[in-house]
């Protein structure tokens, strides 16, 4: 049976988990909904990949097409190889340590997405990286050939060709730090509450809700949202998955 949406109820079908925030509702309360925590989600993986894309895709720009076999490029490939190790806290802890600590900055939403694109940049970098090596030397060859400059070159033909595998770096990376706890724990306050400022102390997010009610007993209404976030969670990136491999097969057909 599907409660009235002026009420809304955790352990029933309704538009209420989607639309509202939890605000104020209590681990026995059956309303209030996730939309804090959606929107927080959303906005921190965009802005982690507004950051660790580019300079992601121009890392491995650099390794494949400039700096191929030089010393710049072996330090480069070595410290993403550190990065791909190192464990959501440390990331955490050390961008505490330069914002906080010695900078004096406050925790904030801007200190959590630094962390996260720690994170995803090796990822972004090393798919892409992949990629252009897939691409044959026979067009650029060719490009070069009818006088096209090597950066047109990369531009017009190197990442068009492999656009489909960046794309599914981008994707991972992003599902990756859309489900990370440890950044936001330590660089920015959890609030039940809607704020649309990405750059506050204070966000919600779906993996911080779910934490805030891991300790709630089974059977109460706030154990059925800790279920309903990770069930929202994984949709989420289910349904980035399904978008990014809907533009590959449209860029295949072209």
């Amino acid at each position: 049976m599907i409660t009235d949406p002026g009420s809304g109820d955790a352990r029933a079908p309704s538009l209420q988990w989607w639309t509202t925030p939890l605000g104020s509702a209590q681990a026995t309360d059956t309303r209030g909904g996730a939309l804090q925590a959606i929107y927080g989600t959303l906005m921190l993986g965009l802005l982690t990949a507004v950051i660790a894309v580019p300079v992601g895709m121009l890392g491995a720009i650099f390794l494949v097409e400039y700096g191929r076999g030089t010393k710049t490029a072996r330090v480069v490939s070595f410290m993403v190889d550190v990065l791909t190790g190192v464990p959501s806290i440390v990331a955490a802890l050390f961008i505490y340590a330069l914002l906080i600590t010695t900078l004096g900055q406050r925790p904030s939403a801007f200190a959590t997405v630094l962390a996260l694109a720690l994170l995803m940049l090796p990822m972004v970098l090393r798919s892409t990286e992949e990629m252009l090596k897939l691409v044959p030397d026979s067009l650029r060859e060719a490009s070069y050939a009818l006088g096209v400059p090597k950066w047109k070159t990369i531009l017009r033909i190197v990442v068009p060709t492999s656009y489909s595998g960046i794309l599914t770096g981008v994707v991972l990376g992003i599902a990756r730090v859309m489900g990370e706890t440890a950044p936001l724990l330590i660089l920015i306050g959890y609030t039940q509450n809607l704020f649309l400022n990405p750059f506050g102390t204070s966000m919600g997010a779906l993996p911080t809700m779910i934490n805030s009610g891991i300790a709630t007993p089974e059977g109460q209404p706030g154990a059925d949202r800790v279920w309903a976030a990770a069930l929202t969670l994984v949709l989420i990136v289910m349904a980035l998955n399904l978008i990014a491999k809907r533009i590959a097969s449209r860029n295949r057909l072209k």
